[in-house]
């Protein structure tokens, strides 16, 4: 019996998505809840597990766009499993079959090598036998073995080189004073690439035109002295460990910090619609993160309910289903406000792009210790600038400086504001 794969919904509002690669060839035997095929929406990527066990015949090409509901491939269920399938099949998800993929996989590639010396040997152009006329400014001549080498080191093109010796032949003087003409490419690798963008990453740059296009983005700066969370971090961190199982990070700090300014500043969390604002008496937010296929951005539902602990348990969550690619839409849809940390991979300050249709995000950079000035003296302190973009439209800016500032002061200040001087309470010890 041949059963009829159709592409399932990833969410709602989704009516398309994009065959961004297939995990098997056309005649494989696959085996239930195998992955055989990874999908972009423009949203998510998703993998496509086989419904059933059996010979696969797909229907569709890579990069096809096709419709929720749409038959992608069949499955014949009748069909035996190969010999050394029958053992792997159900626990192991098909490796015999994954070991026959990649011997098939290195006789492609050997074929195709083969395949790709043969016609380089045909393509090779034959020297040329037109004689070179005698009043040609050019080499007449030979280059002698010293020039030749010097030649293939500058990478130069000897039929350029002007040759002083006997009957025009190139010297090894001529080699190494001739320069390469304006333009002439040199002897490095020129190749180029071309592949189309998957459909979550054509949708991203779409959303990002559309941002600067369509609002009136703006960005404010500060900057935190995190030496007091660092304290804390340092006092609290192996026993916060070893009593939730996560690591008590910066976002923690941050999400409440910007909790707690969110609340003293609404504009902040809410949206344009048409010709309304819409604000939000709740706070979601979104966490970007890096993901297999790009940046991701999962949303921590009511970060006003959670604690320190909670904080970071929803943020390795989220971020360990990004990173094996499980992350749903569902999961990063909505999203009131969003927390970028730039600072991860070194970003010393930035502008970072609104995440529609929210109105401001923050961006985090790298810490660095820098001189400051406390209590009328210079010390070196550990610093990081912060950056908040924001719809103009809807925040001013005595709300957006405001907010920001109250994010340094939580910050700089967390036992008493986002601890309420209670530091083993508020991380649950």
């Amino acid at each position: 019996m041949a059963l009829e794969m159709k592409v399932p919904s990833p969410g709602e509002s989704i009516t398309e998505v994009e065959i961004a690669q297939w995990l098997v060839e056309d005649g494989d035997y696959v085996t239930k809840d195998q992955a055989i095929a990874e999908v972009d929406s423009d949203k998510a990527t998703l993998e496509l597990p086989a419904e059933a066990s059996g010979i696969i015949t797909l229907k569709a090409e890579e990069g096809d766009a096709v419709a929720v509901g749409q038959v992608v491939c069949l499955i014949d269920t009748d069909a035996e499993a190969p010999e050394g399938n029958a053992d792997n099949e159900g626990d192991e998800g098909g490796k015999g079959n994954a070991a026959m993929d990649i011997d098939k996989q290195r006789d492609q590639s050997s074929s195709k090598a083969d395949s790709a010396k043969a016609e380089a040997k045909t393509q090779t152009p034959s020297k040329p036998t037109t004689p070179v006329q005698k009043q040609d400014s050019y080499a007449t001549g030979t280059a002698s073995p010293a020039a030749k080498k010097v030649i293939a080191e500058k990478g130069l093109d000897a039929s350029q080189i002007q040759g002083t010796g006997r009957d025009g032949r190139i010297t090894k003087a001529d080699a190494i004073e001739a320069k390469p003409s304006m333009g002439t490419p040199g002897s490095g690798a020129r190749s180029e690439s071309k592949k189309k963008l998957s459909m979550l990453r054509r949708k991203v740059a779409q959303r990002l035109v559309s941002v600067k296009n369509e609002t009136a983005m703006l960005t404010t700066f500060n900057e935190v002295d995190m030496q007091p969370i660092f304290d804390l971090r340092n006092q609290y961190k192996e026993e916060f460990k070893s009593r939730h199982g996560v690591g008590l990070g910066f976002m923690s700090f941050f999400t409440l910090a910007c909790v707690k300014a969110l609340k003293m500043y609404p504009a902040v969390n809410s949206m344009i619609d048409g010709d309304h604002m819409i604000s939000y008496d709740f706070q979601d937010i979104s966490i970007a993160v890096s993901g297999p296929k790009g940046l991701m951005v999962p949303v921590i539902r009511n970060a006003e309910h959670l604690s320190f602990r909670g904080v970071e348990s929803e943020v390795k969550r989220l971020a360990v289903r990004a990173r094996d690619g499980q992350i749903t839409v569902d999961e990063m849809t909505g999203g009131t406000f969003t927390i970028t940390n730039g600072g991860v991979f070194g970003s010393m300050l930035s502008t970072p792009i609104i995440n529609p249709p929210q109105s401001a995000i923050l961006g985090m950079h790298n810490i660095v210790e820098r001189p400051i000035v406390r209590d009328g003296q210079i010390v070196v302190a550990p610093i990081m600038y912060v950056a908040l973009s924001y719809d103009h439209r809807i925040i001013d800016g005595k709300e957006s400086v405001g907010f920001l500032v109250a994010v340094k002061e939580a910050l700089e200040n967390p036992q008493e504001l986002l601890m309420d001087n209670d530091v083993k309470r508020a991380l649950e010890l």
